[in-house]
């Protein structure tokens, strides 16, 4: 049975998707969205972002699933929806378990630290219009995830800023939200520099 109340925090969501999945050699997106809870959007675009500054952003083809995972679920957001609905081919997909909890662990740390600093603050730029426009930055994101699949650490990159956006939503930390802005500028400059060069 799914979360029936949003992940606090990034700690909090490792051992969502951790607990979700013991005792499994593989474990499907539908499982791990099913752990993290499917009623509510930021932590869906958490979820993303964590899975892709961990190596697995390193798997052919899986920037390009996080992306579209992230354009439909924003998509239905814009759209009004509180329950969101996901393609089965999708939700099936599979991820090595070993590989999942290695780069969750390899994030714990960090995870600690920023956990301690969120708190809710500056609320509308994370509440009403303000939701809104960072769904949109989120789905601008996702649009050129493919791209990332050619440049180096670019997927990593997408995904610290869609990991902010999805901590400021789950938080209701503006200021944080500002951090994800910056990040998310930054990136069109890097893929721009990296192409003209």
């Amino acid at each position: 049975m799914g979360n029936h109340r949003d992940p606090a925090d990034i700690e909090e969501l490792l051992e969502l998707i951790e607990a979700g999945s013991a005792e499994q050699a593989h474990v499907t997106i539908g499982e791990m969205m099913d752990s993290v809870g499917r009623r509510s959007f930021g932590p869906v675009v958490l979820l993303v972002g964590l899975i892709l500054v961990t190596p697995l952003s390193g798997v052919p083809g899986m920037p390009t699933l996080m992306g579209l995972l992230t354009l439909l679920t924003l998509g239905q957001l814009l759209l009004g929806r509180k329950y969101f609905w996901l393609p089965g081919w999708l939700v099936a997909r599979r991820i090595p378990r070993k590989k999942l909890v290695q780069g969750l662990e390899m994030l714990r740390p960090a995870a600690r630290r920023i956990d301690r600093l969120i708190r809710p603050r500056c609320s509308p730029l994370v509440r009403g219009p303000g939701l809104y426009v960072m769904a949109l930055a989120c789905m601008a994101i996702a649009v050129v995830m493919p791209a990332t699949e050619i440049v180096p650490f670019s997927a990593s990159i997408a995904g610290l800023a869609l990991m902010t956006f999805g901590l400021s939503m789950i938080s209701k930390d503006g200021l944080l939200a500002l951090f994800a802005w910056g990040i998310a500028l930054a990136g069109p400059v890097i893929l721009a520099r990296y192409f003209a060069g």
